[in-house]
């Protein structure tokens, strides 16, 4: 079993990928994406830096993304890690279903919470800005403990 130290979270790039966004991401064991990809190249520039698991978003309705499952199980060494794009669509228990950490997007707002041992966050939105609403993306170093989310702002406000 691969020793996963670094992972990079990012989640609704809407077909943008900044070059910050992928600077940010260097160094990352696993990258995860959220959903509301926009675009297949997204996915592919990502896998250049690291394994890529991804979740289809509400915007990800063309061809190319089919292939993309609507939530996904993302093995981090032992560390299991639900993503789906919109979290009132979860539809489990985590922390009976044995993971570890729950990875969402959709509301473009970074966030993270402990909810009966279990990690949820949503790295925001690293894609075009929204709103008044930061640009970033996420890591998590999971050699520490506890595990710390570092939010990255992408874009100065």
């Amino acid at each position: 079993m691969r020793t996963m130290r670094m992972i990079g979270l990012l989640s609704d790039t809407h077909g943008l990928l900044r070059p910050e966004a992928l600077h940010a991401l260097q160094g990352s064991d696993l990258i995860i994406h959220a959903g509301d990809v926009g675009a297949p190249q997204i996915l592919g520039e990502l896998r250049r830096l690291a394994p890529v698991v991804a979740v289809r978003g509400n915007i990800d309705t063309e061809a190319w993304s089919a292939d993309l499952p609507e939530t996904a199980v993302a093995e981090a060494g032992s560390v299991l890690i639900y993503v789906l794009h919109d979290i009132k669509a979860l539809d489990l228990k985590p922390r009976a279903a044995g993971m570890a950490m729950v990875v969402s997007g959709h509301s473009h707002k970074p966030w993270q919470e402990e909810r009966e041992g279990v990690l949820y966050v949503n790295p925001g939105s690293a894609g075009p800005r929204r709103f008044n609403l930061p640009v970033t993306v996420a890591r998590v170093d999971l050699a520490r403990k506890p595990w710390r989310v570092e939010f990255v702002q992408l874009v100065n406000s």
